[in-house]
């Protein structure tokens, strides 16, 4: 039995009201270009960023100490969440409280990681409302919800978007359950709407297993998938070559130093190139770090407050 996949604060989510980025009429100023990076040779590093407890800017405090390069490559929000209108019967975009202050302050939030040459993903997850990536009625009522998505992404200047399809709760108020086309639907109109931006899947829930309908496969529209389950090896179940797939999976501060080590270790080894982390805060977590970084870099991390 795996643990469990995260520990989330769901109840700002569920108590506040929902906010889309449409509602706004914002227009996303991306700022100055972003600055190369110093070159790094190895997989590409992840770490998601549990924007309710921390702050994003700490995926920019870490950098490897032979050479300067950024150790984290793409940085994801967590989490937006997929709602359920009751009124008009569909999904909708919905950020809580401490997402929205993300987006709204992304000169301060997100440009100066983009600056560094890091990516800026918002990842999407269920809110135990019925509406999931999985359920869509309809091609048409996935294609609403892709342009949403989209929408958002140029609204704040993002990079991509990550699927995570839990604690959708099908079913709920009515909605239907998972069927075979909607995540074909939502996907292909996505990756129509931002050609060129990430679409990343966190391997997990109904969505994953369902990615091929009417004779359309999506899986080579994903940029990276990786294992969500924190300190084990899984190669994500979908037709991606290794450079975009991530097996290894680590809680920073949750899985031990030697797993992170040996996981990265068995990365390199094997040919993988991409590698999940989950949970960066604010703490100096440069061991951590470390840990992993010496396997898959040849370098100690090196952390700057």
């Amino acid at each position: 039995m795996f643990t469990p996949v995260r520990s989330r604060i769901r109840t700002a989510a569920l108590a506040l009201s929902a906010i889309t980025a449409l509602a706004l009429g914002a227009t996303a100023t991306t700022g100055a270009a972003a600055a190369p990076a110093p070159a790094k040779q190895g997989p590409t590093s992840v770490a998601y960023v549990e924007v309710n407890n921390n702050s994003m800017l700490n995926v920019g405090k870490y950098t490897l100490a032979n050479g300067g390069g950024n150790v984290f490559d793409v940085a994801v929000i967590f989490a937006a969440n997929i709602n359920y209108d009751t009124g008009t019967k569909a999904a909708t975009l919905y950020f809580n409280a401490n997402v929205q202050r993300v987006l709204d302050n992304a000169a301060t939030q997100i440009r100066p990681l983009q600056q560094k040459g890091i990516k800026v993903v918002l990842s999407v997850l269920g809110n135990h409302q019925g509406a999931g990536f999985a359920n869509f009625p309809s091609q048409q009522a996935a294609s609403t919800f892709a342009k949403q998505l989209s929408d958002t992404v140029a609204t704040y200047g993002l990079d991509g978007l990550d699927f995570d399809d839990e604690y959708a709760d099908y079913g709920n108020n009515g909605t239907g359950q998972p069927n075979a086309g909607s995540f074909v639907y939502l996907v292909s109109a996505l990756r129509a709407n931002m050609p060129d931006k990430i679409i990343s899947l966190y391997n997990i829930g109904p969505a994953a297993s369902r990615l091929s309908y009417g004779g359309v496969d999506v899986s080579s529209k994903f940029d990276y998938a990786w294992n969500p389950y924190y300190g084990t090896w899984q190669v994500p179940g979908i037709a991606l070559p290794k450079s975009k797939l991530s097996p290894a999976a680590v809680e920073i501060g949750g899985t031990s130093q030697s797993t992170a080590a040996d996981l990265a270790r068995r990365t390199v080894s094997e040919g993988y190139g991409v590698y999940l982390t989950y949970n960066l805060d604010g703490a100096d977590r440069s061991a951590d770090v470390s840990a992993f970084t010496r396997e898959l870099y040849g370098s100690d991390a090196h952390y700057t407050p």
